[in-house]
């Protein structure tokens, strides 16, 4: 028995992707209150079209999403993402965690119409 399996989290982990990206959808972005007791507050969890679990937003990966899709979480909806398992450093340790990249779209203008 995979002990992991027996509690199962509410939100996506880095070991739920088995090391794999994974290409998503953007289904919406709400506040939750995520923690217990006094570590308990309101953050923000994006979801994405046809999953159930969601991603609790960090400032890296917000910051990612709001380069490309602006800071308004409203006009996120079905846009695309990609999310991955990487590393970080937390508390002097090296941790598992979810990034996210926006895929690349085509550019606005044409080489020939770029103004410089």
């Amino acid at each position: 028995m995979n002990i992991t399996t027996s509690f199962p989290s509410k939100y996506l982990k880095a070991a739920d992707l088995q090391g794999h990206t994974v290409e998503v959808k953007i289904d919406r972005v709400v506040l939750e209150e995520v923690g217990q007791g006094n570590d308990a507050e309101d953050k923000p969890v994006i979801y994405f079209q046809g999953k159930e679990k969601g991603i609790v937003l960090n400032k890296v990966n917000s910051s990612t999403i709001a380069g490309r899709y602006g800071d308004e979480t409203d006009n996120w909806s079905g846009k695309p993402l990609s999310i991955y398992p990487d590393k970080t450093s937390f508390r002097g340790d090296i941790v598992p965690c979810l990034r996210v990249r926006v895929p690349d779209t085509e550019p606005d203008v044409a080489d020939g119409e770029v103004p410089f």
